[in-house]
């Protein structure tokens, strides 16, 4: 019970983070530079110069309540709570932030620093909502519903979706800030992707041993690591045709490290092979979804 308690309180700790992080890239760095990289706060940049008296803060707070309200009417109990909580905070955060940290100016004078940041906060903020399986909302809420009543790729739809919106920035703001705007697009597909698979690093160990040492090490993996291993022991040398076993075993970095010490002191006979992998769900790992 406690550590079900404590997962869920480290879980709530880390959406708040993430939308936090998004929040603050979102408004100190994309809205005063007009920087539209696609999805809410990029419509609110745009809308924003368009629509007088109307500040992109407050339009990303109408869009996203807006949006929720349809993603209720037609998604139903489909509809996470994480994305609801996210969402909201996401849209009160900014609101707050222009009203008691209104900026007239970029921070920096130099836009490339500024881009750097506008797309690094949300990206990791980002990924850390995406490895808890929930999101901001926004657009991700339009693809919720196309996915339930249609058979159209996703995928192709939000990022043309996306990629639309950057090209308006053209007409809008003119070149410097579309070219701005173009390359954060660019960098923020790429960089949300890499910093999930860091995040959700483990490895995959291949261990090969003869068979007198083979119990040594799967007891070391259940007793000391406390995880499980699969073993297999129908395997013999090319070159010396002795028998040896194959002991197959996920792990994380640390448990990685502390079986790597534990095979080389076994001696010479014995060897690992360690394959980085991003993607391992179930037992021990993320959930299976």
């Amino acid at each position: 019970m406690k550590n079900k308690v404590l997962s869920g309180l480290i879980s709530f700790f880390m959406l708040t983070l993430g939308t936090a992080l998004m929040s603050a890239g979102i408004y100190f760095f994309k809205f005063p530079n007009n920087f539209s990289t696609g999805g809410v706060s990029g419509i609110s940049v745009l809308l924003g110069a368009v629509i007088p008296g109307i500040s992109p803060g407050t339009l990303v707070l109408v869009i996203n309540g807006l949006l929720l309200f349809v993603g209720f009417i037609f998604v139903g109990k489909n509809f996470g709570i994480k994305t609801v909580y996210c969402s909201s905070l996401m849209s009160v955060l900014i609101f707050i932030l222009e009203r008691i940290c209104p900026l007239t100016h970029p921070l920096t004078s130099n836009p490339l620093l500024d881009l750097v940041y506008a797309i690094l906060l949300p990206a990791v903020g980002s990924a850390l909502l995406f490895n808890l399986d929930a999101s901001t909302g926004g657009t991700d809420i339009i693809a919720m519903i196309i996915k339930k009543y249609s058979s159209v790729n996703i995928s192709k739809a939000l990022f043309i979706a996306d990629s639309a919106i950057v090209m308006l920035t053209f007409f809008v703001f003119g070149t410097e800030i579309w070219l701005y705007s173009l390359l954060g697009f660019l960098a923020k597909v790429f960089m949300v992707n890499s910093i999930l698979e860091n995040i959700n690093m483990s490895k995959y160990c291949t261990v090969v041993a003869a068979k007198e040492q083979a119990d040594l090490i799967n007891g070391y993996i259940t007793e000391v690591l406390h995880k499980t291993a699969t073993i297999s022991d129908s395997f013999s040398g090319a070159f010396t045709n002795d028998s040896k076993c194959l002991i197959l075993v996920a792990l994380n970095r640390r448990q990685t490290i502390l079986l790597k010490k534990f095979v080389k002191e076994l001696g010479k006979k014995t060897f690992i092979i360690v394959t980085n992998t991003s993607d391992i769900c179930g037992k021990g790992f993320r959930e299976v979804v």
